[in-house]
């Protein structure tokens, strides 16, 4: 698509505009909200019992995109002078000075408030809790600078999404969301290291903590398969608790195909297949746990 489409709807002025949100949305990878959203979205399915209030999901929906776009853009100022120094990363926004430091802070400070209205609107506790989740998610920022568990940072920040969104449906937190946030957590994890596998040697030589810079590849593999080994046995009791039907277990198999095909893409010795592992598998199955999820309530 090019410039010219701008131009013949919109005016310079509009066309800048627009042009700035696409760099915003490229900066905290927008498209890649399929892997947290769809989480957020089957634990209110489980929690309602079948399809929520509308109210209750586009709160959900604000909330979920307020607080990743909020933790993305922080995660790119506490990281841009590192980003700066790596080749992979150097073209991001902000090293290549697309957009500026003051203006990613206002963006975030937009997302976060957009994430505190959202829970608001859900109900008290939502709103009470909606500090300790911005707290996590800019926590998790900082932390591949002192331990290797950072990923379970990030997966323990990406669980809030099933758990808050257990929590607007019910106002209170359940034993089925717990295991569900759990999954989360080791999904998340493993395909993390995954992901941390392109700069093993980058992180090594500039003192940055990852399960791949510690353990090595080998190691780093057998890891990832174990938590999304340990993923799917969470799922699994979430589904115990809320007494799910026939539909989930066969989906559930299906989800687990989908695991073990993933990291065939992935070998010790060949990581061309990397990106494919990680970005279009990892939205499949998430998706496909909602899918699964939402069928067994029809």
């Amino acid at each position: 698509m090019g410039n010219g489409f701008f131009r013949d709807f919109f005016g310079p002025k509009e066309d800048i505009m627009i042009r700035r949100l696409v760099l915003f949305l490229r900066m905290i990878k927008f498209s890649h909200s399929v892997f947290a959203l769809p989480f957020a979205f089957t634990a209110a399915v489980m929690a309602s019992g079948g399809l929520p209030k509308t109210g209750q999901l586009l709160w959900i929906t604000l909330a979920m995109v307020g607080a990743r776009s909020g933790a993305m853009a922080i995660n790119r100022i506490v990281d841009r002078q590192i980003d700066a120094l790596n080749p992979r990363t150097s073209k991001r926004e902000l090293p290549a000075g697309r957009l500026g430091l003051a203006e990613v802070l206002v963006f975030a400070f937009l997302s976060f408030a957009m994430l505190v209205l959202a829970a608001w609107r859900l109900n008290p506790l939502c709103l009470e809790l909606s500090p300790v989740a911005i707290a996590l998610v800019i926590f998790y920022s900082y932390t591949k600078r002192f331990t290797w568990a950072s990923h379970f940072f990030l997966g323990l920040a990406l669980s809030l999404a099933p758990l808050g969104a257990w929590i607007a449906v019910r106002g209170q937190v359940g034993r089925a969301a717990v295991f569900l946030a759990l999954a989360v957590v080791f999904w998340l994890a493993g395909f993390d290291i995954l992901y941390a596998l392109q700069d093993i040697d980058f992180d090594r030589s500039h003192g940055l903590y990852s399960i791949p810079a510690r353990f090595g590849i080998k190691k780093s593999l057998a890891a990832s398969r174990v938590f999304h080994v340990l993923s799917v046995l969470m799922l699994g009791l979430a589904g115990a608790f809320m007494s799910m039907g026939t539909v989930y277990w066969s989906g559930l198999l299906v989800v687990s195909g989908l695991f073990v095909y993933e990291h065939s893409l992935v070998k010790e010795n060949d990581l061309s297949r990397l990106d494919m592992a990680f970005f279009n598998m990892n939205g499949w199955i998430s998706v496909a746990v909602l899918l699964i999820t939402a069928l067994s309530f029809i």
